[in-house]
């Protein structure tokens, strides 16, 4: 059981793939953080599917006793694809209005292994941080190596003057949820993040 003093972070946006035509090892993945986050008695935010590795995440939360928050657009509030024990459910009229319910409802972002959606999500977060819109901890979960080839072009991107240095410390990756937590607990935004706009 993780013992904390004060929980910085009191809710977490997770992002991740509802393919249910996936390996083992990634759904896997996603109960082990589910589990991680509701032991350490964070609230689970997320786009309200039973499928996949979104199932996965809401399942593991709830059998270990987590508050688990479902957001959906009306075009997927349907039983083959909404979760139906949810903590909290609500349906939105369209997918702006479920990302900006989850930016506004969590202290913090996870992307896990996902398709285009989740990369969609990740980088909406990463890039309003880098313009200063938050400043809350993100993090990518790089179960299986999945995120070394976007790793690898962040840096590319970089060295060709795109980004600076300090646009890659606005999230943390690891592959152990527990390692990734103690990341994002202890995360504290780059000092000289305003000064790229000066350059």
């Amino acid at each position: 059981m993780y013992v904390s003093g004060e929980i910085k972070m009191k809710s977490i946006a997770i992002y991740c793939g509802s393919s249910d035509q996936i390996s083992e090892k990634y759904l896997s993945a996603a109960r082990n953080i589910g589990k991680t986050i509701a032991e350490r008695g964070i609230q689970v935010v997320y786009g309200a599917g039973s499928t996949g590795m979104m199932g996965a995440v809401a399942n593991a939360a709830l059998e270990a006793g987590g508050e688990v928050f479902g957001i959906i657009p009306k075009i997927f509030d349907t039983p083959q694809l909404a979760h139906a024990g949810l903590t909290r459910y609500e349906v939105v009229p369209d997918m702006h209005t479920r990302k900006a319910m989850m930016i506004d409802n969590s202290d913090a972002f996870i992307a896990l292994p996902g398709g285009f959606g989740t990369f969609e999500e990740f980088f909406e977060v990463l890039t309003w941080a880098q313009i200063g819109i938050h400043s809350k901890p993100i993090g990518l979960l790089n179960t299986d190596g999945y995120f070394n080839t976007l790793l690898k072009f962040f840096d590319e991107v970089k060295e060709r003057g795109f980004t600076y240095k300090e646009h890659n410390n606005l999230f943390q990756t690891n592959t152990d949820p527990i390692t990734l937590l103690d990341l994002m607990d202890s995360y504290s935004p780059p000092e000289n993040l305003s000064n790229w706009v000066d350059r």
